[in-house]
């Protein structure tokens, strides 16, 4: 028969084509399952001035560029960027084209840059931080200031990508270092 647990029902092969299906098939028929759920989710969502868009980037810490840059191209075969040196960030960046995002591999520049305090606490290097698009990067900054959310710098400064960007406090994101640029 058909089975139904918490709106969910499971329909085997083997109960829609019984009389199709010799004995010794039907046994071994697969399951095809067919979700359907009452549960929505919960539709008052606030109207926001600004809206998330896409992931641009997973930022990652790296140790050795060079090292880095060649594991993605010459062993992933992915396309490699050139290294820019950001003087304003304390980096220098490499993106990685990934077809739906990008990596970019961040390396320090500069006694102050905030990835050499990171690869100090993490060796061998790791994930810095996630970078999504904003349609309005004020109004989200405007927005954000009201949720108690900390942003680390009181304007956007230009990013890797000559938009505006801001950072988000890693406590109040979970602890994740979001970065929201202007799409």
């Amino acid at each position: 028969g058909i089975i139904s647990y918490q709106n969910t029902t499971v329909l085997t092969l083997k109960q829609r084509m019984p009389q199709r299906l010799p004995n010794r098939l039907q046994a071994s028929a697969p399951t095809i399952r067919t979700l359907s759920s009452s549960k929505s989710f919960p539709q008052n969502i606030p109207s926001c001035l600004w809206k998330l868009g896409r992931l641009n980037h997973v930022a990652i810490a790296v140790p050795d560029l060079e090292k880095a840059q060649s594991l993605y191209k010459d062993v992933l075969g992915a396309q490699v960027s050139e290294t820019v040196a950001l003087p304003e960030h304390g980096v220098y960046t490499v993106f990685v084209e990934l077809g739906n995002t990008k990596l970019e591999l961040l390396h320090p520049l500069g006694e102050k840059s905030p990835i050499a305090s990171f690869l100090q606490k993490n060796k061998t290097g790791g994930m810095h931080h996630i970078c999504i698009e904003v349609d309005d990067i004020k109004a989200a900054m405007t927005e954000l200031k009201k949720k108690k959310i900390r942003i680390l710098s009181e304007e956007p400064k230009i990013g890797a990508h000559g938009k505006p960007v801001i950072f988000l406090h890693p406590k109040d994101c979970h602890g994740v270092l979001v970065e929201l640029e202007q799409a």
